[in-house]
């Protein structure tokens, strides 16, 4: 897994289309400003163009910020403007996985839970 560990690492999906040809610092300017995110928390943050055949994902590995770009060959990234609610879509590492893929099934339902994140006073999330 290129994002490490899969249970520690929580997945957002910006809501709106964006212009493939952005890098490293347009869409660090996304996740920090619209997202709300903080860029160097070590979680993934992925973006759909408007045509749905590309997609990016921007994540902080520790030592510095990597950029995952793909293109479909054939078919489509599910469209997350598509979906109802606001702010960023929160996924789980396999919902990212079919999301990159392809899959028909992204982003429809949830398709698993949520990870385990015990709260800061001891209630569970």
């Amino acid at each position: 897994m290129i994002f490490g560990s899969s249970t520690r690492v929580r997945v957002f999906v910006y809501r709106e289309p964006v212009d493939m040809r952005k890098a490293y610092d347009t869409l660090s300017a996304l996740v920090e400003g619209p997202m709300k995110k903080s860029l160097l928390s070590g979680d993934v943050f992925a973006f759909i163009g408007r045509t749905r055949k590309r997609a990016k994902a921007l994540y902080f590995d520790g030592t510095g910020l990597c950029l995952l770009c793909k293109r479909l060959e054939t078919g489509h990234f599910a469209a997350p403007w598509k979906r109802p609610g606001e702010g960023p879509l929160e996924l789980t590492m396999n919902e990212l996985a079919l999301l990159l893929e392809g899959s028909e099934l992204a982003l429809r339902v949830r398709l698993s839970p949520m990870p385990y994140r015990p709260m800061a006073d001891g209630a569970h999330a």
